[in-house]
């Protein structure tokens, strides 16, 4: 910006530049005028024109006005203000005032040239014009040369926007802004060239033209290590993270050089010497080499091993709290081993895995927060170094004060009900790190922005202040779709409110759509074609009460499904079938064997009523079954600490529901039921004949014969004995009152393996059984394998296990007419590779890939648990907080289907709102 001070006299042949920041006037002629000659030669004594004149010899003027001149946007008198000068001001002309007029208008950053003119001079007054030229505006802002995707990341990220003031610093920071970015994903060569063009229409605004030329992305072709002897060039380079040579097998790691995690591969090198016990190994020299031709890199390591060292004498100083023997078992290194640096500084901080068992956590875990514990080699003897472990444990720190931040939709109690650091409470850091997952599981957070900050640390006083930065996130959910199956359309449409306030409910204000902030969860989902519909309708209260977390939940349902021809796609409205359910559940949150276990126990009814509905599903088509349940289960989950992907910690759950044992106090003798007479076959047509060409009349007992090879009734008359026994009455009977039990586990763990990249393991196992053998086995509430674990619709209870690789339900046995009857018994094993794309709260997207095996079986006495279907693939995961979770899954069955003798192949799989 050129800032330029003159003095500019009206009807004068001379105007002379009174000040350039270099602190001289300098009078320069330009219309020769004889009378202003001689006013200059009276004001400025032997001043001759390019003469420039100190500041110290300037002339005092009282300040009469300042006229600001020029094309400008700005209120006139506010400029004036903004330059400090005041109208009656005593000014020195040239002299300080008007130069800092300068450098305050200068750091405004709006200008691009700011000049005083003297207009004229009356006696003492002097009038002053300001003549500036605006900085350009942004108008608009065009970005070639990358995708259409990432445009609007690139202005979001430099922050240009409309009007926004264009200057060089704004050019060039985001230049180095685009070609940085660019070079840490591999483009080396990147170039970016910004051009400004006046606007047509508004002369004060530019448009921005920015030009992306990424070149060729830059790889490294080689890595080479010089004077390694102890360790080869792959476990070196396998130490190097972020720094690797080309690889086409290499999915998760792309080959790229980035200067500054360079550096810190380098220092991995080091360390993984430090491993093997060389303390003092060394990198002489690297060097990195471009060839343009090729457009790669090549590096090359000149290391220094040195000697190998061990672990001598381990001593602890400054320990009072805990003894030496319970911090030697802590650091778990004994004399004679290994050096290993890299251990030793884990042992006593582990930086990597802030709730790692360490000695810094043992203390601070306890009240400690100030201690400091450090470890000093203090003898080296040949090979072997003995080191002191000194401790200065510091005095007991107390929690004082506990605040959130950032939750502008969630009210503060749902918030600090979940804290475990409580105010005057002994400072804990697992307590922290619990804190932290606790906040994450609500869900109404981006776990991955949850930051506890620490205020007032006061070593003095032993306490501390701690602050939870949060950021809220979208936590209602919509469920709009709609598909082809069965033979027709079939919409959803899902509402799912998980922030929900029930005591806001008449509160007008708190409309903003719905009432939210208590943490409460809402569900309404609708679903229907042709023929059927569901409706449901749930409500979840995590603290019941206010006082403990005792969950109460909630919910009611209602199905109707008409007979449908899946061939001729008609539908018979008056054959339908209802179902009705409600239940009612509690859970609370336990402290034995830790507070990571959850008991639960809820009570469900259901009520299926069947009318003139015949499928091969039921043997009875007329009639009505109860199920009345309790179910109790015990949980443990500590995984974190984001529960769309976590990254550490398990799931375990085992659960029961049972039915009254009524056959135990009915007083049914169910295996003598087909030899009673009210369950035998009745002939309700019309009298006529039978097959054998006797009579036969309405209400007779009937068996089924055949003769001349065609099968058809006769009649018994009262002979009931012999009479077929009528099955649908003997089901119907059974099944009035459902009697079963119901055993799951579920086992689920997750490890970060490398990096980001984390492997989830699950295992599943379900068992349904009956009391009483001659009543059986319900055909309700059985177990559905394969494909991808999602259920339209479930009419008889069933549970739809997921297994891709295989259509849906067809890993599930069937009848002699080859339909699914269900499972009483299955098991699943799976294994999942799962590494994030990105975390943010607007949209988590990770991919995966897995390993799946599993069967059922239709009874305990077919279970066999290596007969297993497999299956593998990979998949995209994509949450995003308005529509939960979506996906897609490519599996490859390796089986053959029941009744087939080919590999299933591939099968594509779609997920819409499934666990995580």
């Amino acid at each position: 910006m050129r800032l330029l001070l003159v003095i500019k006299k009206e009807n004068v042949d001379l105007e002379k530049p009174v000040n350039k920041l270099n602190n001289f006037l300098v009078l320069q002629k330009r219309i020769p005028q004889i009378i202003c000659a001689l006013l200059l030669l009276g004001s400025f004594s032997q001043v001759k024109a390019q003469e420039r004149v100190p500041f110290d010899q300037g002339k005092k003027y009282i300040l009469a006005k300042v006229s600001v001149v020029g094309k400008i946007s700005f209120n006139e008198q506010t400029v004036v203000t903004f330059s400090g000068l005041q109208k009656g001001q005593e000014i020195t002309v040239p002299g300080e005032e008007i130069s800092s007029a300068i450098k305050k208008l200068g750091k405004l950053g709006l200008f691009d040239e700011i000049a005083f003119y003297v207009n004229k001079v009356e006696n003492d007054s002097i009038y002053l014009d300001l003549d500036i030229v605006e900085l350009p505006k942004l108008n608009e802002v065009k970005i070639v040369g990358v995708k259409k995707s990432k445009i609007e990341g690139l202005i979001k990220d430099n922050n240009l926007t409309k009007n926004k003031i264009v200057n060089e610093n704004l050019i060039t920071t985001t230049k180095n802004y685009i070609e940085n970015k660019y070079k840490k994903e591999g483009f080396y060569n990147t170039k970016v060239t910004i051009t400004n063009t006046p606007d047509t229409i508004n002369g004060h605004q530019v448009n921005m033209l920015v030009r992306i030329d990424k070149g060729d992305k830059v790889k490294i072709s080689s890595i080479d290590f010089i004077g390694n002897k102890q360790l080869t060039d792959n476990q070196l380079r396998a130490a190097m993270k972020d720094t690797k040579q080309k690889n086409f097998i290499r999915v998760f790691k792309a080959s790229k050089f980035i200067p500054e995690k360079y550096k810190t591969d380098l220092e991995k090198v080091i360390a993984a010497y430090k491993e093997k016990g060389y303390r003092d190994a060394r990198i002489i020299y690297d060097s990195v080499q471009y060839s343009k031709q090729k457009n790669t890199l090549a590096i090359k390591i000149n290391v220094e091993e040195g000697n190998k060292y061990y672990f001598g004498n381990i001593k602890f100083l400054g320990n009072t709290v805990y003894s030496d023997q319970l911090l030697s078992r802590y650091l778990g290194i004994k004399k004679g081993e290994t050096y290993n640096g890299v251990l030793l500084e884990k042992r006593i901080a582990d930086k990597t895995k802030p709730d790692a068992e360490d000695i810094t956590n043992l203390y601070q875990n306890n009240g400690y927060l100030f201690s400091n514990i450090n470890a000093v080699e203090v003898k080296t003897v040949n090979d072997t170094i003995d080191f002191e472990i000194r401790v200065t444990e510091g005095p007991i720190a107390y929690f004082n004060k506990i605040t959130v931040v950032g939750n502008d939709k969630t009210n503060d109690h749902v918030i600090y009900r979940e804290l475990r650091t409580k105010p005057g409470e002994k400072y804990s850091k697992e307590q922290l790190v619990r804190t932290i997952r606790e906040i994450g599981q609500l869900g109404f957070f981006d776990p991955e922005a949850i930051d506890p900050k620490f205020k007032n640390v006061d070593a003095g006083a032993g306490t501390v202040d701690i602050e939870y930065n949060v950021v809220e996130k979208g936590s209602s959910q919509v469920e709009l779709q709609g598909g082809y199956g069965g033979g027709g359309f079939i919409g959803t449409l899902g509402l799912s409110f998980n922030n929900f306030s029930a005591r806001k409910l008449f509160d007008k204000e708190a409309y903003k759509p719905l009432p939210m902030g208590d943490g409460q969860k809402v569900a309404l989902r609708l679903q229907g074609s042709t023929y059927f519909q569901t409706y449901s309708l749930s409500f979840s209260e995590p603290w019941f009460g206010g006082k403990k977390p005792v969950q109460f939940s909630s919910s009611i349902s209602y199905s109707k499904q008409f007979l449908n021809n899946y061939i001729t796609r008609t539908v018979d409205r008056s054959k339908s079938f209802n179902i009705f359910t409600i239940q009612v559940g509690l859970a609370k949150r336990l402290t034995v064997p830790d507070d990571y276990f959850v008991l639960s126990q809820s009570v469900s009814y259901q009520h299926y009523d069947l009318n003139n509905y015949n499928t091969g599903l039921f043997t009875f088509g007329n009639g009505a079954s109860r199920n009345l349940a309790y179910t109790i289960g015990l949980s443990r989950s500590n995984k974190g600490v984001n529960p769309i992907f976590p990254t550490y910690g398990s799931e375990f759950s085992i659960s029961a529901k049972v039915t009254p044992p009524y056959s135990l106090f009915n007083g049914v003798d169910y295996g003598n039921l087909q030899n009673e007479k009210e369950y035998k076959t009745q002939y309700t047509g019309t009298s006529g004949s039978g097959i054998d060409g006797k009579p036969l009349n309405n209400g007779d007992y009937v068996k089924t014969e055949t003769i001349n090879g065609t099968s058809g009734y006769v009649s018994v008359g009262s002979d009931f004995a012999s009479a077929d026994t009528d099955v649908a009455k003997v089901d119907q009977k059974k099944y009035n009152w459902l009697e079963y039990y119901k055993i799951k586990f579920k086992g689920d763990w997750y490890t970060k393996v490398y990096g980001k990249l984390v492997l989830r393991t699950l295992t599943e196992f379900g068992f349904l059984g009956a009391y009483n053998q001659e009543r059986g086995v319900i055909p309700f509430e059985r177990f559905y394998l394969g494909g991808d674990g999602m259920a339209n619709y479930s009419m008889d209870g069933r549970e739809t296990i997921q297994l891709r690789g295989y259509p849906n339900n067809s890993l599930t046995p069937v009848n002699a007419n080859g339909d699914a009857i269900g499972a009483t018994i299955y098991n699943k094993f799976s294994m999942e590779l799962r590494y994030p794309i990105t975390l943010k709260a607007s949209a988590s997207i990770f991919a995966l890939t897995f390993l799946e095996a599993g069967s059922s079986y239709p009874t305990f006495k077919d279970y066999n648990p290596f007969d297993l279907n497999r299956s593998a693939g990979a998949g995209l995961r994509v949450f995003m907080p308005a529509f939960g979770l979506l996906g897609i899954d490519f599996g490859y069955g390796f089986d053959a289907l029941p009744g087939q003798t080919k590999a299933n192949g591939w099968e594509t799989h779609f997920i819409i709102g499934q666990q995580f």
